[in-house]
């Protein structure tokens, strides 16, 4: 039996406004994907065949909207659990007319275990994940060597993991977890140019301006275990 797994997020009582909630309410069942122990088909989840990127923890969406709609030709399978994220991104979705995003409101670790099959997915995005700053809950941050180890698995050959993240000592951690996955190899030395398909949010350019430093992280899943 699988020990329960320490969640890498706390669900806070945060606002969600009118628009949101009437977004969850109304748009979460048809741009929204339940929670299941069952193994998800994602080209029937979207209804066509198609890269298919996962994003875990997309905040309030914006960067996930922009990507999807700059490239409709991959589906994006976006998963967050709180609650004015997901009305959010319901909301952009609505409003802009994206077809290529599924939403699925749970843990991001147990929907790998429970609905990702091995091998599905093109590649995957982690955008400022919860760093956790604090050393006493460093044991909470997503990037951890039982995580990365589950995760390469979903990830075709050749597919992709790209992480971003603003604070240093996080984008080491995260360097040195993904460089002892056999599974993974770096595109870059250490760290990668930022993509151009990762939008610059305002949150992001604020700390540009402020002299903040930010790293993006690019591996791919090899072919076959490095010996």
């Amino acid at each position: 039996m699988e020990h329960r797994h320490i969640r890498s997020f706390v669900l806070r009582q945060g606002r969600v406004s009118p628009a949101q909630q009437r977004s969850l309410e109304n748009l979460m069942p048809r741009y929204g994907i339940p929670y299941s122990t069952h193994t998800l088909n994602l080209d029937d989840a979207f209804g066509r065949s198609a890269p298919k990127i996962l994003e875990i923890g997309f905040g309030m969406g914006e960067p996930t909207a922009k990507i999807a709609l700059n490239h409709p030709q991959n589906d994006y399978l976006a998963l967050e659990v709180h609650p004015p994220g997901v009305g959010s991104l319901l909301k952009q979705i609505d409003a802009q007319g994206i077809q290529n995003i599924r939403i699925i409101q749970h843990d991001a670790v147990e929907v790998l275990r429970d609905m990702v099959k091995d091998e599905t997915l093109d590649g995957v995005h982690i955008f400022f994940p919860d760093p956790w700053h604090k050393a006493r809950h460093n044991k909470r941050r997503l990037i951890q060597t039982h995580f990365v180890a589950k995760l390469a698995l979903k990830i075709k050959p050749g597919g992709y993991i790209h992480v971003a993240t603003d604070w240093q000592d996080y984008a080491e951690q995260i360097l040195a977890v993904l460089s002892t996955e056999p599974l993974l190899q770096n595109t870059a030395t250490d760290y990668a140019e930022k993509p151009e398909y990762r939008p610059l949010t305002k949150f992001e350019q604020r700390g540009l301006n402020l002299g903040h430093g930010v790293w993006d992280l690019v591996f791919l899943r090899r072919h076959q275990i490095a010996r």
